[in-house]
């Protein structure tokens, strides 16, 4: 891509602005794939592990909320939990205020599984963290992730 081609595709948006995103997403897109490395999921899909995470943090839900937090269609978020049911680190059961409707939540093993891979990837975190950079280099790091987290507010 020229120059001309990104000064057209980003209008008035700064370079350094273009930079900044590019290197953002190149830095937490590797970022994300090592610490799926780091967590136990050889046998689970990429989906499986992320609706696993939700469970964890949301605890008893409805497949359907759990398709529209993760942004995909109910069928696909179903083949996820089968997955997940085969594995035995989910459960469903009856919604209380709807009989037609399934819960699920996670086993005692999936809480464990959940539990564990978090723990994994917050200890690898901290650990490469320590080791490869300076004091002031993390005090960098937590002044920047303040500023990141602006753009997840609206």
């Amino acid at each position: 891509m020229t120059t001309d081609d990104r000064e057209e595709i980003t209008g008035d948006i700064s370079g350094s602005a273009v930079s900044a995103a590019r290197d953002l997403r190149v830095a937490f897109s590797r970022l994300r794939r090592r610490l799926r490395e780091i967590a136990e999921t050889q046998d689970l899909t990429p989906s499986q592990v992320s609706a696993l995470t939700l469970l964890g943090k949301a605890g008893t839900t409805s497949a359907s909320a759990l398709a529209a937090t993760e942004g995909v269609r109910p069928q696909s978020m179903a083949a996820t939990l089968a997955g997940l049911d085969r594995h035995g680190l989910i459960q469903r059961h009856p919604d209380p205020q709807d009989g037609r409707r399934q819960l699920v939540s996670l086993t005692r093993a999936g809480r464990e599984r959940a539990e564990g891979n978090r723990q994994a990837r917050e200890e690898w975190l901290a650990r490469a963290l320590q080791d490869r950079y300076s004091e002031n280099e993390r005090r960098t790091i937590v002044e920047a992730m303040a500023l990141l987290e602006r753009l997840t507010q609206p």
